[in-house]
């Protein structure tokens, strides 16, 4: 329904201040991961460090379904952020097969529901559904990955275990355009991880010469090393998503056609956030 988004976010100008970022959040709200990002923005907001608001949050759950949406429900009621939702479950119920078969009418549904919304950017934090072309056209998407721009695709675990197998030294998260790739669009913002050094070299002696399907049977995501790689990502997540969309409401970057530029218009290949990123996780 309606037209192709036409991806508001503009270029800005020197001496023309930037509005309020407009943003639509979607999560399936279903851990504490998803919980967490959300309050780490809205904090944000909040103490006046991002000039955004969230003008709705999506979800494909319902209330009532899970306990962990339950929790992430609640709070966007005591934010006053306006929600909406549809049980991707009970679509999947509904119309029976793989629900790959009916992906299109499914996103369908959901635009149908957020009619009236028209945010500059829509931001995917736990939202455990691939989006569909349709929709990726509709909107544009900032979606979180848990990998460089070149590296694994696939949920976060997918990730962690394709870092072991081939014995990664480098690793990072990535705030990227969703397109109809997945985990392949254009990059907003991206930091690194050594994997290297510290408490790393002693994890990676411990499973030195060890094939990952042993570890994987015997340990599972009990992995020392595991763990640690997880660990590490997910304290830089939060802050690698408030940069990238800091990066968006000041017009450091723009968004145009499915391309990432900078202020003065040229494409670029996403903001490097290490510096920024290391020094508020060494202070926090």
């Amino acid at each position: 329904p309606g037209p192709a988004n036409d991806h508001r976010i503009h270029e800005a100008k020197e001496d023309v201040p930037m509005t309020m970022l407009e943003m639509g959040w979607f999560s399936t709200g279903r851990g504490e991961g998803s919980l967490g990002l959300l309050n780490f923005i809205q904090g944000l907001i909040l103490r006046g460090e991002l000039d955004a608001r969230i003008r709705f949050v999506f979800s494909n759950r319902e209330p009532g379904e899970a306990e962990g949406s339950d929790r992430f429900f609640q709070q966007v009621s005591d934010y006053g952020l306006p929600l909406a939702s549809y049980s991707s479950r009970s679509f999947r119920k509904s119309v029976g097969g793989a629900f790959d078969d009916h992906r299109l009418q499914y996103d369908r549904e959901v635009m149908v529901r957020l009619e009236g919304f028209n945010p500059d950017v829509c931001v995917l934090a736990g939202y455990m559904l691939i989006v569909g072309p349709e929709m990726c056209h509709r909107y544009t998407m900032l979606n979180l990955h848990p990998a460089l721009p070149w590296g694994p695709i696939g949920t976060w675990q997918e990730v962690i275990w394709s870092l072991l197998e081939s014995r990664t030294e480098t690793t990072g998260s990535m705030g990227h355009l969703v397109t109809e790739e997945v985990d392949r669009g254009p990059v907003v913002a991206y930091c690194t991880l050594p994997l290297i050094g510290g408490q790393f070299d002693q994890a990676w002696r411990e499973i030195e010469g060890r094939p990952i399907a042993e570890l994987k049977e015997a340990y599972g995501e009990e992995l020392p090393l595991f763990r640690l790689i997880r660990k590490e990502g997910y304290k830089r997540e939060p802050y690698l998503l408030g940069a990238a969309l800091g990066a968006l409401a000041k017009g450091q970057v723009v968004v145009r056609e499915d391309r990432v530029l900078d202020r003065g218009g040229q494409t670029i290949e996403g903001l490097c956030m290490d510096g920024e990123i290391e020094r508020t996780v060494a202070s926090g």
